[in-house]
């Protein structure tokens, strides 16, 4: 069995900052590719930033140069560290990752965490 849990939402004010960790637990061999996801009321879930085992990282346009993504390899966890934070970055994060474990490759789902920009 594993688990992706994020942490770290809340409410926050505009130009605000965030760090949010989603941390992996259970049978796991290997990591592969992470991401975050967020999905805002009425839309569709939108990749947020994803980053390679290796630490390569891309970004969606609307969150470049005010989102960071990172990972921890040892402790199975990763983060985003979100800065100047606006109303439209309000939406529920969810994490995502590409998993070895118990000889087979499954992608897991995190519960979610909801982010809230307002003043």
């Amino acid at each position: 069995q594993v688990r992706l849990v994020e942490s770290g939402g809340g409410l926050v004010q505009p130009g605000g900052s965030l760090r949010l960790s989603c941390a992996a637990s259970g049978s796991i061999d290997s990591i592969y590719d992470m991401s975050w996801y967020r999905q805002a009321p009425g839309q569709q879930r939108e990749l947020v930033a994803d980053i390679s085992s290796s630490g390569n990282s891309n970004y969606g346009d609307s969150v470049k140069g005010r989102f960071t993504i990172s990972r921890d390899n040892a402790k199975k966890t990763m983060y985003l560290q979100m800065n100047t934070l606006k109303p439209e970055d309000t939406a529920v994060y969810y994490c995502y990752a590409d998993i070895y474990g118990l000889g087979r490759f499954t992608t897991y789902w995190g519960q979610g965490t909801q982010v809230t920009v307002s003043s």
